[in-house]
């Protein structure tokens, strides 16, 4: 796997969490499972390097060392270019990302190919994830197309957010030892640009992506973001399969964070951690308080998470027999529109803005619902985490969150949490309104909550699914697994 993140090494978004759980999680399958990522600041390293050389891409040669990590079973392994990856932040400063991005990632992935053909055992398979990746099945079938390791090796690119495309000027093409004819419309070419994350499209054998509800939505207007016609073309080959969610981690019964551990069997547990929750965000404690509903939300402050449809409701909300709790950052409007809120309704509204692990946890346990109306969300986490925690979801019917929540309406058997589909303020306090009349039926909602902390979201469920797709990847490129 190459990619440009990955726990416990680098995080700015999801992508870290498939890469960092995912190979384990193959490994446990019987896989041998590598993925190769930057060595960005400030990442240790307590081994000596298993690799250096020089590697010149487009004229511009640099130092490599790489240096490798055990991963639960897996490995990682870091790609140490300390001219390339050794700044303030992963992709750019403030909204302005690093004008060499394209060189950057470039080197990663003719780094992580380097490595791949020195193997004694050939990868049977090689998994691009994001634009950041794009180049690799591009490389494989240029570059690389004479190499006796690794010439007819499958690629398999993840489309995590199709709103990340990784669009540079042309003249990159040279720089990075690409020829001219892939600036082509069934190539690299973008609306007069080359696109990285269209390079991983096209050349690669199999495409997936985090969900398979988004898998759909991405091939029509409102969600493609201009793609939606070259998905059309791959769709035979994309694939989607929900992300998983790390669950040791995420686990009641044995998560330090909460003062009292629960499961499905006995909850009283989740009491006491809607007790913490109301007093570390000074809300009010008294019986009543306790009893009335808590909303909560973990979320990115942005329009995507659908921080505008909770700005149109900013009256109607405090009027809802409930508590709300947020804590995340984003946009400046938004924080402000939560902290007047808080400071409106001290007794039932509470915002933190920032990020904190104890927190989020302590929230995902004490909360009754947690609210996620998302105007696009390709997989989503935190509803798994919820359902996980007996936190009801609600949530809009898009991506992941229509794949991993199952409406209380819908009639299917065994539901877990309440849905929306028109973007629209009156759609979303709907859900929400319905779920809080559910919530005065201690019997219905039991049964909602014990449902939900049964679904298997595991990443073995995932890693079952990616190992039919790189069976199909060999079968499609002719190449067997290596013994």
């Amino acid at each position: 796997m190459i990619g440009s993140e990955a726990l416990p090494f680098a995080k700015t978004g999801g992508l870290a969490d498939v890469l960092g759980a995912l190979p384990p999680a193959l490994a446990r399958l019987g896989w041998d499972a590598t993925v190769v990522l930057p060595r960005y600041r400030d990442v240790p390293v307590a081994r000596s390097p298993v690799a250096a050389f020089q590697l010149a891409v487009g004229g511009q040669r640099h130092d490599v060392t790489l240096y490798e990590v055990p991963l639960d079973g897996a490995r990682a392994i870091l790609v140490d270019i300390p001219p390339l990856f050794d700044r303030d932040q992963l992709y750019g400063v403030g909204n302005l990302d690093y004008p060499d991005n394209p060189r950057r990632f470039a080197f990663l992935v003719r780094a992580a190919l380097e490595y791949a053909a020195q193997q004694a055992v050939p990868p049977s398979v090689i998994h691009a994830h994001d634009w950041q990746a794009g180049l690799v099945p591009v490389y494989l079938k240029t570059f690389y197309s004479g190499s006796p390791a690794l010439a007819g090796t499958p690629c398999v690119f993840t489309i995590h957010n199709l709103a990340y495309q990784g669009n540079f000027e042309p003249d990159w093409l040279p720089r990075l030892d690409l020829p001219w004819e892939l600036l082509g419309v069934e190539a690299m070419e973008f609306w007069g640009r080359i696109s990285f994350l269209k390079a991983g499209i096209n050349y690669s054998e199999l495409i997936t992506t985090v969900s398979p509800r988004y898998a759909q939505e991405i091939q029509t207007p409102e969600f493609g973001f201009g793609f939606d016609g070259i998905l059309r073309r791959r769709s035979p080959d994309l694939v989607g399969v929900l992300n998983g969610i790390d669950v040791q981690q995420w686990n009641p019964a044995r998560d330090a964070h909460l003062p009292q551990a629960f499961t499905a069997d006995d909850l009283a547990g989740k009491r006491a951690a809607k007790a913490a929750v109301l007093r570390e965000y000074g809300l009010r404690q008294d019986g009543a308080a306790e009893r009335r509903p808590l909303v909560g939300m973990i979320s990115r402050m942005v329009d995507q998470k659908g921080f505008d449809l909770i700005a149109a409701l900013q009256n109607e909300l405090p009027q809802l027999d409930a508590s709300f709790v947020v804590l995340g950052t984003g946009e400046p409007r938004y924080q402000d529109l939560w902290r007047g809120l808080s400071a409106l309704h001290p007794d039932r509204i509470g915002a933190r803005i920032g990020f904190d692990e104890r927190m989020a946890h302590l929230i995902e346990a004490g909360a009754d619902l947690f609210l996620m109306p998302s105007r696009f969300e390709p997989c989503g986490l935190n509803q798994m985490y919820s359902m996980r925690y007996g936190t009801v979801p609600v949530v809009r019917r898009v991506g992941g969150l229509a794949d991993s929540v199952r409406d209380y309406f819908s009639g299917q058997p065994d539901p877990t949490g309440f849905s929306f589909d028109d973007y629209t303020p009156p759609a979303l306090l709907a859900a929400l309104s319905h779920a809080l009349a559910l919530y005065r039926d201690p019997a219905r909602w039991h049964a909602l909550q014990v449902a939900g902390m049964r679904q298997d979201h595991s990443w073995d469920r995932s890693a079952r699914e990616y190992v039919k797709i790189y069976e199909r990847a060999m079968t499609l490129a002719r190449r067997p697994a290596a013994p």
